[in-house]
């Protein structure tokens, strides 16, 4: 009977440890970069069970009609974080969340949001619904709670229900919220926002500051011709995905990155060097980004990347 009884006890405890919720992510602040805009910037790195795998930059505005939400972060817990940043500074409320792409860090928060308010509308682009119905999700949840040891637990998938393309706008209270799609390039569901009012420009991925990150879903020739669209729109601010808010350098510097190490495997894949030949010359003709987050963990992938992408293209 003790046996019976020690097991049932470890049966139940497991149950609560698979079916519990992990802890709440700690308040970081809410950073004002206009008028109505503000960005909470999350640490530079990976999910880890340290950063609770809080990484990206969620961000809000305050509009007369109520808040829009941009990339609430990647899990609930990060989601009800910024909600409580939102609510340090209005009872406004939240009347969209708008979704940059894909990738999980940055929308998995959606959760809080749809919790607080299930009437909410949640934008991104037909590609990343379309991910997200495919398992895309599913496996974002599964991953962020694997790396983060379980800091993400009760998570789940709650993706958008309205689907935008480039050219569309949302119209929130006076102020303009339009979406700018140049095709593929960090991914191919990317969505910059244009928020003219406030001189703001939403990179998504597509740039990020101090911070290389994963290409995997991407092209680099993509990445690039996006952020030279990029350049022609009008804007003073500019958000990144990942790092410091900060103005036109940053994405200058963050092409000059896609574009060099594009350009430095062309020049070696031409001179017959496989890729892992190549990666200590590419490193340093990349130095000037050698102290960037993420890039001793990304560089090789990027250069095997570039090189089917090269190769792809000489046919």
């Amino acid at each position: 009977m003790k046996r019976i009884l020690a097991l049932a006890a470890l049966l139940f405890c497991s149950s609560v440890i698979a079916t519990g919720r992990g802890p709440a992510v700690p308040d970081y602040p809410a950073e004002q970069v206009a008028p109505r805009t503000y960005v909470i910037h999350g640490p530079l790195g990976y999910p880890t069970a340290e950063n609770q795998g809080f990484m990206n930059n969620p961000a809000f505005v305050l509009t007369a009609a109520g808040v829009v939400v941009i990339d609430p972060g990647s899990s609930v817990q990060t989601g009800e974080m910024v909600l409580r940043q939102i609510r340090r500074l209005t009872d406004q409320r939240i009347v969209a969340v708008l979704n940059t792409h894909v990738h999980g860090d940055h929308w998995l928060g959606n959760q809080a949001f749809r919790e607080a308010d299930p009437s909410v509308a949640i934008y991104g682009h037909p590609n990343m619904i379309a991910g997200i119905a495919a398992g895309v999700g599913d496996s974002w949840v599964a991953n962020m709670e694997q790396l983060t040891e379980g800091a993400t637990r009760g998570t789940r998938v709650v993706g958008p229900n309205t689907a935008v393309q480039d050219g569309d706008q949302v119209e929130v209270g006076g102020i303009t919220f339009r979406f700018r799609h140049f095709g593929i390039a960090h991914s191919s569901s990317d969505l910059m926002i244009e928020v003219p009012q406030e001189d703001v420009l939403f990179l998504a991925d597509n740039a990020t500051n101090r911070r290389i990150i994963r290409m995997d879903d991407g092209r680099f020739s993509g990445n690039i011709a996006t952020l030279e669209a990029a350049m022609q729109l009008k804007a003073k601010v500019l958000v990144p995905g990942h790092g410091k808010t900060g103005d036109w350098a940053l994405v200058r510097d963050y092409r000059d990155y896609l574009a060099g190490l594009k350009a430095a495997v062309k020049t070696y894949y031409e001179q017959g060097l496989a890729d892992f030949e190549m990666k200590p010359r590419v490193a340093a003709d990349l130095a000037r980004f050698a102290d960037w987050s993420g890039f001793d963990d990304e560089l090789g992938k990027h250069i095997s990347l570039a090189l089917l992408e090269i190769e792809e293209e000489s046919f």
